[in-house]
């Protein structure tokens, strides 16, 4: 999204960081560096990576930080900083070799990451069945959808169904848009009006002005944005309830197993240790904890 000046823009910069999602912005992680204690380089894991990747000495993840607390900028507009970006961090230190996070188009990730631009996608992204057409994906994280709505929920919106004949917002391309289109089904002759944005952002600045009723976001976005100081004054949750759980994956392109069974080494050595679980409980996300790693959801 584009920097707000107004009110309503300064709340949506403050939750999705202020930068466009379309301008390309990295966060690199030294070499053998990590912000976790007891994350140690590991030779042999570094042995894996494929010649070429390590002959370019970093490993390209694109994500849209708009989405905290799983990544979202820092005060300075540029940073990326949340649980992917510090996972990220840790891996690089497992795996001695350079992490980026690049700032792309969420709807055209995966594409991008078939052509070769990117080596993965590391964005908060729900491994489904039509994706992994597409892509393999390295499973580390656990959550549902939720509804997130105005502060004081206004239309009493507790569950899905209550949003028929509603104006709801949601990020093109996502699980929770595909979730409402579904959910049509049972709307009868009161189908919702389902608006779709560029951005979680944008979606949110629709709930925010109210313009739509609900946002349906991943929980761990959604709970952070009803709790958070910056934010909390104007969304809350509609329920606790969380539709569909499934797993985010990290997916890298069919071709690429080798790098895929590198990181997902790494991935492995970091939940031995527990610093995966630290990185969790850092960002308050202990219930989506996974206890191993899985590709295509397959052990």
């Amino acid at each position: 999204m584009k920097r707000m000046l107004t009110a309503a823009g300064l709340v949506l910069a403050l939750a999705g960081g202020g930068c466009a999602a379309d301008a390309e912005a990295a966060t690199t992680v030294p070499a053998g560096t990590t912000t976790v204690d007891g994350v140690r380089f590991d030779q042999k894991i570094h042995d894996m990576l494929p010649q070429d990747v390590r002959d370019r000495g970093s490993i390209r993840f694109v994500t849209d930080a708009s989405y905290a607390p799983m990544e979202q900028f820092a005060a300075d507009g540029r940073t990326i900083i949340g649980f992917e970006p510090d996972m990220a961090d840790a891996l690089g230190a497992v795996l001695g070799i350079k992490i980026e996070m690049v700032t792309g188009e969420f709807q055209t990730a995966l594409d991008r990451v078939a052509d070769g631009t990117y080596d993965g996608v590391l964005s908060a992204m729900t491994d489904t069945p039509e994706r992994e057409k597409k892509a393999d994906y390295l499973n580390y994280f656990s959550a549902g959808t939720s509804i997130l709505v105005q502060r004081g929920n206004p239309r009493g919106v507790a569950e899905l169904s209550q949003l028929c004949g509603q104006v709801v917002a949601a990020e093109k391309g996502t699980v929770q848009a595909d979730l409402l289109h579904r959910s049509q089904v049972g709307c009868g002759t009161k189908p919702m009006i389902i608006n779709e944005y560029k951005t979680n952002a944008d979606a949110l600045l629709q709930l925010r002005t109210g313009r739509a009723v609900a946002v349906l976001n991943d929980y761990p976005a959604a709970a952070h944005l009803a709790a958070d100081s910056r934010t909390g004054a104007y969304f809350q949750l509609a329920s606790a309830a969380q539709y569909e759980p499934g797993l985010f994956g990290i997916p890298f392109a069919k071709k690429n197993t080798q790098l895929r069974d590198a990181v997902r080494a790494a991935l492995e050595q970091l939940i031995a240790t527990g610093a995966y679980g630290d990185l969790l409980q850092r960002w308050g996300l202990g219930s989506g904890a996974v206890a191993a790693t899985t590709i295509n959801g397959v052990p």
